[in-house]
């Protein structure tokens, strides 16, 4: 059988190392004989109907019989599932007749008393048996007595032994021996993946060359056909001037007829080039260079008016502004040690979250479900599960201390708290009336606390329009109940995302009047703000030195603050060109910073994100790219490695060099 001096040598080790020396010697000396090569049905049944029945072993009973049904729900056969669940209800009952047989009655009412809950999950089997204990004479009994003959004993222990025959046949081989053919798959599998993700990293790379091709020589094209536009006005002009003065004739009907063709054919004119240029924009990849072509070119060019040198100035900037967003889109890709693609949304990914260790990963989506996974097959998936919320998600937080509460808001007030070993809601609790979106959650990293932002619903087609007052509460996680309110003036504006600093004590609050608001949390009072951007801030978070902050503002723009110096910016970035108004439409962004607090990840409308280097010289990253926009992003709290929720409802793992 394969593989099995490994498996034998693996047991050996853990046996050792476990300090089952006992044990380790039976082994040893069962493996100098001839019954180690497979599953022995006698030994088996020996075991049940020779020792754990006739001693009232049922605990041990009760625990080789849900080994059995491990094995076979592994093979996912449902006809040997259901064979075995008759199975063992017929040897659970033959326990309690050769207890009474036995005048053992006490060990019939010890096993019910234990194994009642167990039991009860058959009910309808079971409940007439509850009282056979109390019976005088059971093996007279009608509904008792055929359990109490031979032909019965017969029959079940013949069926048992068949059942094992087919369950370890020799086709069957144990997990154990698997564990090195699987090993070499899994390396195999990882081999393959990452050559894959180098080929997609070529192909892009050549897909990124071709479009900055057809996007030069798409504005040289627009350049071109724009001068012919001004030249043929001013010829136009020349043109019937000229046929005016060459004309002598005097008849207004022929004067007027001249006019209206060479008026009628510069203006066929414009619009044909019109609509070539349009083409051109269209079939350009870049949406902001198409946005400054159509928008505010047509506006600016109005106000200028025929001011040359005003016109010159503006056409200036719009060249320095496509050069920025050249060298932004010219950011060189992420160079990934391996990432894993999670497909078991159906619906865009609104937030996704890393565990406090990075083990686990909860993501959530639009439609109101929350998957908890894992994305390295090495981990235990004990705590993968899929939460029904019934709303829209808006927010999820882990519990700072541990990977075990998972605490989840959504957009009907709701708040919902998610035990990961006990795989239940431990607590669901709700907002007021009047404050049903819970826009953000944050877990104090110290104490058994966690703050909510809560916000007022209004109509409105982006994310930002549709909230309205805030409202900022702070909840014990032991008793589950509001321990207060914290202040914020009267009809303050929403608060869209909250950051605690390392030890707690401080909460910062972004909200939508570009306003960062500072707490005191144990004093549960505003200690300081100042207007951060001109318009609303999406996301906040605390630098790592506890010495800055940095924010989003809905407009792209990136800033860190002195914390020291307040209203000091010490970093600035501009990401307009991936947080778009448009894409606000569909989430709210954010940002993320790595353990190390040098690079900072922003979601985007874009199928990409940018990653900037903070406080450095370096250029940017760029992620690899989703099929659509990247709603929600956050990193591991201790390896270079981020997660990417998209419209595309997809959630990626990425683990970079």
């Amino acid at each position: 059988m394969e593989n099995m001096q490994y498996a034998e040598e693996l047991v050996r080790e853990f046996l050792t190392f476990r300090g089952f020396t006992s044990t380790l010697r039976a082994f040893e000396s069962e493996l100098s004989t001839d019954i180690g090569r497979s599953f022995q049905v006698d030994k088996i049944l020996e075991l049940i109907f020779s020792q754990y029945i006739p001693k009232y072993q049922a605990d041990k009973l009760i625990s080789l019989l849900s080994f059995f049904k491990q094995c076979l729900f592994s093979s996912l056969d449902s006809v040997l599932i259901s064979t075995l669940s008759k199975l063992e209800l017929s040897i659970l009952r033959f326990y309690i007749v050769h207890a009474l047989n036995s005048g053992r009655k006490d060990k019939v009412v010890e096993f019910f008393g234990v194994n009642g809950n167990y039991l009860l999950q058959k009910r309808e089997d079971w409940l007439p048996w509850f009282v056979i204990p109390y019976l005088k004479n059971p093996s007279l009994d009608p509904q008792f007595r055929v359990y109490f003959s031979k032909e019965w004993f017969d029959a079940l222990f013949l069926s048992f032994r068949n059942f094992l025959s087919e369950l370890f046949n020799d086709t069957r081989i144990p997990a154990l021996l698997k564990i090195s053919t699987e090993k070499i798959t899994v390396k195999r599998l990882k081999n393959d993946i990452k050559q894959l993700n180098q080929k997609l990293s070529e192909l892009q790379a050549l897909l990124e060359t071709r479009e900055a091709e057809i996007l030069r020589l798409s504005s040289t094209s627009s350049f071109t056909l724009a001068t012919p536009i001004h030249q043929g006005e001013s010829s136009t002009g020349h043109l019937s001037s000229e046929i005016a003065s060459k004309d002598n004739t005097t008849d207004p009907r022929k004067r007027n007829l001249l006019e209206s063709t060479i008026a009628s054919s510069s203006h066929q004119g414009e619009e044909k080039l019109g609509a070539n240029g349009e083409s051109l924009a269209s079939n350009s990849e870049s949406q902001w260079s198409s946005s400054l072509k159509s928008g505010p070119a047509s506006s600016s060019m109005k106000r200028f008016g025929g001011d040359a040198e005003a016109q010159n100035a503006y056409q200036i900037s719009q060249s320095e502004r496509k050069q920025d967003s050249l060298r932004e889109d010219e950011f060189p890709e992420v160079k990934v040690d391996f990432q894993e693609t999670f497909l078991g949304h159906t619906s865009p990914i609104s937030r996704c979250r890393f565990s406090a260790s990075g083990t686990n990963i909860a993501s959530a989506s639009v439609d109101g479900t929350v998957r908890i996974w894992t994305y390295d097959s090495s981990t235990p998936s004990s705590r993968n599960a899929t939460i029904y919320c019934g709303a829209e998600i808006m927010s999820l937080d882990w519990e700072c201390r541990s990977d075990r509460l998972l605490l989840i808001g959504t957009a009907d007030g709701g708040i919902k708290a998610w035990n990961a070993d006990a795989k239940r809601v431990v607590c669901d609790l709700s907002t007021t009336k009047e404050f049903p979106s819970v826009l953000d959650l944050k877990c104090s990293p110290v104490e058994p606390i966690f703050v909510s932002a809560a916000a007022s619903r209004r109509h409105g087609s982006s994310k930002l329009e549709q909230v309205g007052f805030a409202s900022l509460t702070v909840w014990n996680m032991k008793t589950w109940k509001a321990m207060t309110v914290l202040p914020l003036g009267e009809d303050p504006p929403a608060i869209t995302s909250l950051s605690f600093n390392h030890n707690g004590k401080i909460l910062a609050a972004s909200a939508t009047d570009g306003m960062i608001h500072m707490f005191d949390m144990s004093a549960g009072l505003q200690i300081t703000g100042w207007p951060a951007h001109d318009s609303a801030v999406s996301s906040v978070l605390f630098g790592p030195d506890e010495t800055s902050i940095f924010s989003l503002g809905s407009d792209g723009k990136i800033f860190e603050w002195s914390l020291h110096n307040q209203g000091q910016i010490l970093w600035s970035r501009d990401c307009s060109r991936f947080c778009n108004p448009e894409s606000l439409k569909k989430c709210w962004h954010e940002i993320a910073l790595d353990s190390n607090g040098r690079r900072l990840l922003v979601t985007s409308g874009s199928v990409r994100s940018p990653i900037y280097q903070v406080q450095g010289h370096m250029n940017g990253l760029r992620t690899l790219p989703h099929s659509a926009g990247i709603t929600s992003v956050d990193w591991h709290p201790t390896l270079p490695m981020f997660i990417t929720g998209s419209a595309d409802h997809s959630v990626r793992v990425t683990s970079i060099l």
